[in-house]
Order: structure tokens, then C-alpha cells, then sequence
């Protein structure tokens, strides 16, 4: 799974690991974003729900909207990992990576098996920069408080949990690079 604050990079990441395991031969996931599968559905329930379009965040989402979509993620990846396809997940997963009790529970949730954590890590200038710059309606609440989304995001810190780290903060190495070099150390642990 890649997982990292919103803006960090995580589509670009899931992209080029998806196309380095194509290259390498290895069997390409499926591909679960959290985005493409409960976007309009998210936009459609706070219409309903008569609340922002951009509030992801804070208590009323996280109780009638996040968890709904990440049951829904973990119930669908855990259903097509038990057919024999590899799946790969992307989203913040801010709460399953943030606590390693948590974790181990949801590792369990998923189905069990192998499972590894790629964690892209950012800072808060290169969210700033990538938030202002995507100009996305689903980023209105971490734009107009962004101090308080970054201490719930974590961007620079490292997850708890055993987890492989791609550096996407600005002034990073090439990611491509790490990407590639990822995915050829996934390749050899197979």
C-alpha cells in the first residue's frame, strides 16, 4: 500500500511502482485509490449531508464518511487478495499507520499475508506548493487550516509501522529512482 499525507505524491508513487513491476515481470496489482473509488461518492454525500464540498477532515467525516471508505477499501482489497491478485492500495491511511496495535489489527482485516507499507514522505512547504498548486475543491478544508492538518498528517514523520519510505519532499533524490530501486527490493523478498 502507498500511503502519505494528501499531496504528498502517493498517485505519482503508485504510478511508477505500478510500471516498475510491469518492466520487472513481476504480477501488477490491482489498483485500489481511495480517490477514484469514493470521490463522487464523497462529494455526493456531503451535498447531501448539506456540508462543504472540501470537508475530508475532522470529526464529521471521520465518523460518517472515512470510515466507510477505508472499510470498504480493506473489504475489497481483502476480497480480490483472497482470489490470487495482488493488490495495491492508495491513500492517507493516517489512522492504520499511525498506531502499531491499529496496525496488526487491520494487517489482520486485509486478509493476513504479506503486506508492506510504502510511506511517502513529504514536508510541510511541498504540501503547501502541491495543495495550492492541484487546486482541488476535496482540499478546502486542509487549505484553510492548514497548521492543524499538518499536525493531523504528519508528513515528515515516519509511520511506527514497518514500512519502506520514498522521500518526495522537493528537493528529494529522482523518485523514479527510488521508485525503481523499491520495486526491485520488493522483487528479491517475493
Amino acid at each position: 500500500m502507498v500511503a502519505g499525507a494528501p499531496g504528498s505524491g502517493k498517485s505519482t508513487v503508485a504510478d511508477l511502482l505500478l510500471a516498475a513491476f510491469r518492466e520487472s515481470g513481476m504480477p501488477v496489482p490491482a489498483l485500489l485509490d481511495k480517490d477514484t473509488l469514493y470521490g463522487d461518492f464523497v462529494t455526493a454525500t456531503l451535498t447531501a449531508a448539506g456540508r462543504a464540498p472540501g470537508e475530508r477532515e475532522g470529526d464529521w467525516y471521520d465518523i460518517h464518511v472515512k470510515h466507510h471508505e477505508y472499510a470498504g477499501m480493506t473489504a475489497t482489497a481483502r476480497e480480490i487478495s483472497a482470489r490470487g491478485c495482488p493488490v495495491l492500495m492508495s491513500a492517507p491511511f493516517t489512522q492504520q499507520i499511525r498506531d502499531a496495535r491499529r496496525w496488526d489489527r487491520w494487517v489482520v482485516e486485509l486478509g493476513g499475508g504479506r503486506v508492506e507499507l510504502v510511506y511517502v514522505r513529504s514536508d510541510a512547504r511541498t504540501l503547501a506548493t502541491r495543495l495550492d498548486s492541484r487546486s482541488s475543491s476535496r482540499d478546502g478544508a486542509k487549505r484553510a487550516d492548514f497548521a492543524a492538518f499538518l499536525g493531523r498528517m504528519k508528513p515528515d514523520v515516519s509511520p511506527p509501522v514497518p514500512h519502506h519510505e520514498i522521500d518526495n519532499r522537493d528537493a528529494a533524490p529522482d523518485l523514479g529512482l527510488q521508485v525503481r530501486a523499491l520495486a526491485r527490493s520488493l522483487q528479491t523478498r517475493r
